[in-house]
């Protein structure tokens, strides 16, 4: 069925079920699904749709985002990175007189000075500062999150994992991705806790899960920013 509401059209597929309340579900390819009681009125399920139209606009707006995949980045003025969570534009600052390139985020920009104008330096320049803005952030929300663990972690390592957030291993060694200094600061904070907990469940069965909900209750919002967001935090 197509639907238009508020300027905007979509197309959605009603089933019918024994159940008693109407469900809706978007699948990973932006096609919604209305699950309803038999017998229910149309106009019912098109009053649903109009109540949730802004969660399902931005659903599908997620959705076509991630189908598209991450764009391929530019190294020069106005281009966009995410920082803490928000995306702001690069500034390219060439001055040959500085020992390393170096980037510092001021008036709302990441500024990247560098000695020769070059693409492989500016990105490198960017990975640079993200590594040394996670590491500085993961260690201070650990010192922050400290107060709810009786161990501390040995040690504290920033990596380009292609596939974990992080790791915690049987030696309380706590490992964190360079992304995270992409991520809002509440998913940062995430991300420490659920590496804090391993060190005292080392895997992820129900008394892992409590101890991360007990210190962090919204915990699966955050888990969902990073699902949502994770082809983003790329330079």
């Amino acid at each position: 069925m197509i639907h238009t509401y508020l300027g905007k059209t979509i197309l959605f597929e009603i089933k019918y079920k024994n159940r008693t309340s109407i469900g809706m579900t978007i699948d990973s390819y932006g096609h919604v699904e209305v699950q309803a009681p038999k017998g229910t009125p149309n106009e019912r399920v098109l009053k649903v749709l109009e109540e949730n139209w802004d969660r399902i606009q931005q659903k599908l707006e997620e959705m076509k985002d991630r189908l598209n995949g991450p764009q391929q980045k530019v190294y020069e003025h106005g281009e966009s990175f995410l920082y803490l969570g928000k995306t702001y534009p690069i500034e390219i600052v060439q001055n040959q007189n500085i020992d390393q390139d170096y980037v510092v985020f001021e008036e709302e920009r990441l500024r990247i000075h560098v000695k020769q104008l070059e693409d492989e330096k500016i990105k490198q320049a960017l990975k640079r500062f993200y590594y040394q803005q996670c590491k500085a952030l993961v260690e201070g929300r650990i010192t922050y999150y400290q107060s709810h663990f009786k161990t501390k972690p040995r040690s504290i390592r920033i990596n380009d994992s292609k596939t974990t957030w992080g790791t915690c291993d049987s030696r309380l060694q706590l490992t964190f991705n360079w992304r995270l200094a992409m991520a809002p600061l509440e998913v940062v904070d995430y991300v420490v806790v659920h590496e804090m907990c391993h060190m005292v469940h080392l895997n992820h069965d129900r008394s892992f899960w409590r101890l991360v909900g007990k210190i962090m209750p919204d915990y699966k919002e955050k888990e969902k920013w990073l699902a949502v967001s994770n082809w983003k935090m790329t330079v």
